[in-house]
């Protein structure tokens, strides 16, 4: 593979030697050409080499963005010193490797090899997002279940991400009791690797594993970088990858530019349906149009708001309608097993059927269709 390198800053000759060293040929340009290099639809290198020696050593803003965008892009920084605020600033805005000068040549060539042997890895399994219109709708329920069954799509175990930093369910609707939490990962990103992440995470029954929610609230600030910093580094250790996302957390809602789809859960009541095309109108705005889904749970075809009524309002079609079994789920929770784990029942089958459809993967051949309610609203024939 042909790897292309771009240096940003000011032209040293010795650096660029130094990188011809490594056995790649660079390209340069300015420091001021880096927002146009981040711009969404620009052509990327395979590495971004940006040289701090020459301005006042912080991490440019445009590079936060360039990573957000082109997550796939290598990054290595070069500076005179990495003092610890400059690593944590280098972290957040998804920093790969970090050189010092004068250029030891040896460091420079396990840096970038590790960069570039990161490009030769398998992709990055996809990652779907769900958020609830309005609380109290089954964001958590449906994010547990989808989880559960896309586990069982896959040889290897699916991560379930609970964004909520504080006090959220999942683990509850998991029968898990986490040691560890998402925020031990986002306030500690100077250790942000696989090993790292993998020591905090729960293995559950279910065949997720959990990254929880914590017990406590956040000591500082938490940042959409961190976030999608954590999104990026889970992606691409895991095959499927679910994040259960506060509506209200507005980091947690800057942060899913790595997810494949965004999914806005809602019901037939009618604060609910007009959140959910606000909110669905906000997320197009923020990223592409096509990530952006709505799923309906509960639905009741004796209530007053249709279907037709649920995509005029958020301006799109439905991906997915989930039957009301409210008393089924109920016992699910509380016994701490997830729905996706029975075979004979419709909110199981529906759960399973949307993990399908979020992954791509073709119906089960051997499963029985779905009539009454659910085969209506779902437009599904029995089979």
């Amino acid at each position: 593979m042909a790897v292309s390198v771009t240096i940003v800053g000011v032209r040293d000759p010795n650096l660029e030697e130094s990188v011809r060293s490594t056995g790649l040929r660079p390209v340069i340009t300015w420091v001021t050409d880096l927002a146009e290099l981040a711009a969404a639809g620009a052509a990327q290198p395979n590495v971004v080499l940006v040289d701090l020696r020459g301005g006042d050593s912080h991490v440019p803003p445009a590079l936060s963005l360039l990573k957000r965008r082109h997550p796939s892009t290598g990054v290595v920084i070069v500076a005179s010193t990495l003092d610890p605020a400059l690593m944590l600033e280098a972290m957040r805005a998804g920093v790969n490797e970090c050189v010092t000068y004068p250029i030891v040549q040896s460091d420079l060539d396990a840096a970038m090899t590790r960069v570039v042997g990161k490009l030769a890895e398998a992709p990055s399994g996809p990652v779907f997002a769900f958020i609830g219109a309005k609380g109290g709708v089954g964001t958590t329920t449906t994010a547990v279940n989808v989880a559960t069954a896309l586990a069982k799509l896959s040889p290897a175990r699916a991560l379930l991400m609970d964004l909520h930093l504080a006090y959220g369910d999942a683990a509850v609707f998991l029968g898990a009791e986490p040691r560890y939490s998402v925020l031990d990962a986002l306030e500690n990103m100077h250790r942000f690797d696989e090993t790292f992440l993998r020591s905090l995470v729960v293995q559950t029954n279910s065949g997720v594993d959990l990254l929880a929610s914590a017990s406590r609230p956040a000591v500082g600030a938490i940042d959409s970088r961190q976030i999608a910093a954590l999104i990026v580094l889970a992606s691409g250790l895991y095959p499927y990858t679910v994040v259960d996302v506060p509506r209200t957390d507005a980091a947690a809602l800057e942060a899913l530019d790595q997810a494949s789809t965004i999914v806005v859960v809602a019901n037939q009541e009618l604060a609910t349906v007009r959140n959910a095309g606000r909110m669905s109108s906000a997320l197009r705005a923020r990223y592409s149009k096509a990530k952006i889904m709505t799923v309906v749970n509960r639905t009741d075809r004796r209530s007053e708001i249709s279907q037709k009524d649920i995509e005029r309002t958020v301006g799109g079609p439905i991906m997915h309608q989930v039957p009301s079994d409210y008393r089924r789920a109920l016992e699910a929770m509380n016994k701490g097993r997830p729905l996706a784990l029975d075979n004979h029942n419709d909110l199981a089958a529906s759960f399973k059927s949307l993990a399908r459809e979020l992954a791509g993967v073709p119906a089960d051949s051997g499963s029985k269709g779905h009539t009454g309610l659910f085969g209506r609203l779902s437009g599904r024939k029995s089979s």
